[in-house]
């Protein structure tokens, strides 16, 4: 039974394929001009791995911002419960998901099922986002994987005030011509962006155990801010957490397999 789930997002797009209920692989790359066109690539990337092809699988479901463009999936489902199923999935315990993407940020509950139990989410402005962090890296003029290493090296963090990702940009730029030291100011960038998801966070009720999902949950120094302001410990997860959302449309295709499966049974009997 080949399984298959598929997540277009503003930055990335992703794909896993279960086997049986199990990773079989997974693919990420960086989106293309449409998200069809997103989703064709990492998918057919996902399958060379698993030395499959399209019609080998059984059912696809998708997710993220492009999932209604995804043609050869057969059903759409939200990001939120996806990330919620996919962290479920890799650990039963877990019961809050914090995803932080590219263009959104999302903290979600769940329950003993890996169902959404509640939720909270920014998509109105970038700021605490991967979009918010992107452009503060180029204004700093390092690249953005290198944000979180570099504030760890921070010696005295400067403080990014504001809460708009254009007046934020400003703020680094004043630091950057005022001679602060690159990263410290990286330290301000990630502090600044764990600060708005933490005030988001506070929206619902924090369950242990937390996992953090999403691009950003890559980037060390946003992960530390925000479990200082949150006053939690991340679980690590034994997948990579860029991969969750797609891990989640997967399951949920695998599911409605098994539903059908038995339906079918039951009918023959």
């Amino acid at each position: 039974m080949i399984a298959a789930g598929c997540d277009v997002g503003s930055l990335t797009a992703e794909a896993v394929i279960l086997k049986d209920g199990r990773i079989c692989a997974s693919k990420i790359i960086g989106v293309r001009a449409l998200a069809a066109l997103s989703a064709q690539q990492v998918m057919e990337e996902a399958l060379n791995e698993a030395k499959l092809c399209f019609k080998d699988i059984d059912l696809c479901f998708s997710t993220g911002y492009g999932r209604y463009s995804i043609d050869f999936a057969k059903k759409n489902i939200s990001e939120i419960s996806c990330h919620g199923l996919g962290a479920f999935t890799v650990n039963p315990e877990i019961r809050t998901v914090v995803d932080i993407g590219g263009q959104d940020c999302k903290v979600i509950s769940i329950d003993d099922a890996g169902m959404v139990s509640d939720f909270a989410m920014n998509d109105k402005c970038a700021a605490g986002t991967g979009r918010c962090l992107e452009i503060l890296a180029k204004a700093l003029g390092v690249e953005l994987d290198q944000l979180g290493r570099l504030s760890q090296k921070a010696k005295r963090g400067v403080s990014i005030t504001n809460k708009c990702s254009i007046f934020m940009e400003m703020e680094v730029l004043y630091h950057s011509y005022a001679g602060k030291k690159i990263p410290d100011i990286a330290f301000g960038i990630n502090q600044a962006v764990a600060k708005r998801v933490a005030s988001l966070a506070r929206g619902i009720k924090i369950r242990e155990k937390a996992a953090i999902t999403g691009g950003v949950s890559k980037n060390p120094g946003v992960v530390s801010e925000l479990e200082k302001l949150l006053g939690i410990k991340f679980t690590p997860l034994t997948v990579d957490p860029q991969i969750v959302g797609a891990l989640g449309a997967a399951v949920f295709a695998h599911n409605e397999l098994l539903g059908a499966q038995g339906r079918q049974q039951l009918a023959a009997g």
